[in-house]
């Protein structure tokens, strides 16, 4: 009946939307679905009370339509991240939960061809609702009027970024490159420049609101509604509970071809921490919360 949502509440089959009253977001145990189902001794139904609930291969079409913005954006706002942070992927969820595009300080030919279309904008255009940026340094910084910049674990980063530069956008490093000079190199010349990105947009930013990328993955409909807030847009209530529904897109890398060992040596992790801990006693001093705990390696 092209609905985006199946639940199972015992031997009823119920179908709709994600909606106020029933959002992806509030999970109860799983332990309270666990009933038997009449014929399949080894499955859950669900109970009147506690719905099994399931994604259908239908998709969500209240959050697919975008465009760009109707008058002159009167603010240029970054979409700042460290490469390998998961900015396309926060764009990716703006533009679904805004209903506009997003744009570039760079151009991105296979990005445009996926359907960003602001990318072909230039950056000052004022028809986008935010700008991609990786770049640091005072003078890119004081360009923009405000700023999201989304902070992710170092050791995720520099990985998902090393494969973007040798694999692409979802693809992945031959294991040579892991194995030879090039990553020992890109760790050298990349974990500093991760800590400076924070540093330096936490000194020259105008206003900006600080998302770690775990938190966006753990918590996605809070986190997207005070980026949202950020961009005064209000956001429709559907559109973000249809964003929970599509949540990856197209722009999460597999984990088939997850690395069989850790690539970082002891004396990286140990300049690496200390990287994390600099950027920690930043966020702190600014009276936010410190990085998460698993920036530091287990």
């Amino acid at each position: 009946q092209e609905f985006p949502l199946a639940a199972l509440a015992g031997t009823t089959c119920r179908c709709g939307f994600p909606s106020t009253l029933f959002p992806l977001h509030e999970r109860e145990d799983e332990q309270l679905c666990a009933h038997k189902c009449a014929a399949e001794e080894f499955e859950s139904c669900g109970s009147d009370e506690f719905l099994l609930v399931y994604q259908t291969q239908v998709q969500d079409n209240r959050c697919m339509d975008r465009r760009f913005l109707p008058s002159r954006a009167k603010q240029l706002v970054a979409l700042a991240s460290f490469p390998g942070a998961g900015n396309t992927w926060a764009r990716h969820l703006i533009e679904l939960a805004t209903g506009f595009y997003t744009g570039s300080y760079y151009f991105d030919g296979s990005l445009y061809n996926k359907g960003f279309k602001g990318e072909r904008d230039h950056w000052r255009s004022g028809r986008t609702i935010c700008i991609k940026t990786h770049e640091s340094g005072q003078k890119e910084i004081e360009s923009f009027d405000s700023a999201i910049l989304l902070i992710r674990n170092p050791y995720k980063a520099l990985m998902a970024e090393f494969n973007r530069k040798y694999g692409g956008h979802i693809g992945f490093a031959a294991h040579a490159h892991w194995k030879g000079k090039e990553w020992p190199e890109f760790v050298a010349n990349y974990a500093p420049w991760w800590a400076t990105h924070t540093l330096d947009w936490l000194r020259y930013g105008k206003k900006v609101l600080v998302v770690h990328f775990e938190d966006l993955k753990r918590d996605l409909f809070v986190q997207l509604q005070r980026m949202v807030g950020l961009l005064g847009v209000t956001a429709c209530e559907d559109r973000l509970l249809c964003v929970e529904g599509q949540k990856d897109g197209n722009f999460k890398r597999s984990g088939l071809r997850k690395l069989e060992y850790d690539p970082y040596t002891p004396e990286m992790r140990k300049t690496i921490s200390g990287y994390i801990r600099t950027v920690d006693a930043a966020l702190k001093l600014r009276n936010l919360s410190g990085v998460p705990e698993d920036y530091y390696p287990r």
